[in-house]
């Protein structure tokens, strides 16, 4: 079935003004269609009138613990699995998994599982190939075939530095993991990049400048997180874009606003940042609530940080077809209030999976499950509309 959204203001995401758009199945057919041309060729097709509303690319996640939370204060303290439903209704159509410090009971071919049952549910899931450590674990015998037969597999990561839970202190294992990542991603067409968990040591990112004067690597084959430790960080941090790195902040301490503006008063480089929810304690929703109060609250414009959740980390992990509205590009689209940016429908992959404000999916399971599943956590989400709302 054809799908028409009408009326829209497009943030593709850059402004593309008040038009219209027609989905095929998973794809962006054409914008600027007019209904009578559809109606014209006499096949059924929907509308969804987004008048009042701004129609902008689906959220890309690069950083997810999509099998949950390590547990570092205890087999107790483990978080769950994160649901397809979470991620739905945070607005994120493309998630990357992760492993962090436990790769024994949190393991590779636990995390590729996952991956697949999201895209039997409608989501685009990828995963990074290891964890902390190094040599990092894999499903076959290294990172490079992993990323090379595996078809989720794009990178390596999350590889710690600066972390007393870290092995960066032998540099030249570094330096192997990132080129082996880098020859597999040239030689399967895929971003083969080394995405790296700083720390809080006072080395910051000392390890990765070593890798790039030492050794034959380049900057854009790097991708640290969670850059907003302290001032002293994101400096380097901007320091590393503007030499051609990818870097990305997390959304977990809920401040984004402040260093966003921090990083732009810096000079760093708005198309090098990416933002990314390193859910597992904290929930999904944390990337779009920070994003709506940045717009809201903090005079930060749509189209200034619409591309660190889309065009952007699509381009670092050359996911070609995400990121954008654009003819041919994946039909991965939210559909927003204009006034409150709150979500009144996601799209992915054409299909319509949170419809006019209410959630149109259910996992799989629960289809022959009499089980009732209600996790409400202690911590308040930050939330434009209701700084009260839990996090779920």
């Amino acid at each position: 079935m054809l799908t028409i959204i009408e009326n829209g203001e497009i943030y593709a995401p850059s402004s593309k003004g008040v038009n219209n758009i027609l989905l095929t199945e998973n794809k962006v057919l054409k914008i600027g269609v007019k209904r009578e041309h559809v109606e014209a060729l006499g096949i059924e097709f929907e509308v969804i009138d987004a008048d009042g509303c701004v129609v902008t690319p689906g959220f890309i996640d690069p950083h997810q613990h999509l099998l949950g939370g390590s547990g570092e204060k205890g087999f107790s303290s483990q978080t769950p699995e994160i649901s397809a439903t979470e991620i739905i209704e945070s607005g994120i159509t493309t998630v990357i998994g992760c492993l962090g410090v436990d790769t024994t009971m949190k393991t590779m071919a636990g995390l590729l599982a996952k991956a697949k049952a999201l895209k039997e549910e409608g989501l685009n899931a990828y995963i990074w190939s290891g964890g902390y450590d190094v040599p990092p674990t894999t499903i076959t015998d290294s990172v490079r075939n992993d990323i090379m037969f595996i078809e989720e597999v794009i990178g390596a990561g999350e590889i710690a530095i600066s972390d007393e839970r870290s092995t960066d202190h032998i540099p030249h294992e570094l330096a192997r993991l990132v080129i082996d990542t880098h020859n597999g991603g040239m030689l399967s067409r895929k971003a083969g990049v080394t995405h790296f968990h700083v720390g809080k040591t006072e080395d910051r990112l000392k390890s990765l400048r070593k890798l790039l004067d030492e050794f034959p690597i380049k900057p854009e084959w790097i991708y640290p997180t969670h850059i907003t430790r302290s001032e002293e960080l994101m400096k380097e941090a901007i320091e590393l874009a503007a030499n051609g790195s990818f870097v990305d902040m997390d959304t977990v301490d809920e401040d984004l606003p402040k260093w966003l503006r921090f990083y732009l008063d810096n000079g760093g480089k708005p198309e090098q940042l990416t933002i990314s929810t390193d859910a597992s304690i904290t929930s999904p929703k944390n990337l779009f609530e920070q994003i709506r109060i940045c717009i809201l609250e903090h005079n930060f414009s749509l189209a200034e940080i619409l591309p660190c959740a889309t065009a952007n980390t699509a381009k670092v992990l050359k996911l070609k077809d995400k990121g954008e509205i654009a003819e041919n590009k994946s039909a991965d689209i939210l559909i927003l209030d204009k006034d409150t940016l709150a979500i009144r429908d996601v799209i992915c992959g054409g299909r319509r999976l949170f419809r006019d404000g209410s959630l149109a999916f259910k996992e799989r399971f629960l289809k022959e499950s009499n089980r009732s599943v209600i996790l409400k956590g202690e911590k308040e989400l930050k939330s434009v509309n209701d700084p009260g709302e839990s996090d779920e």
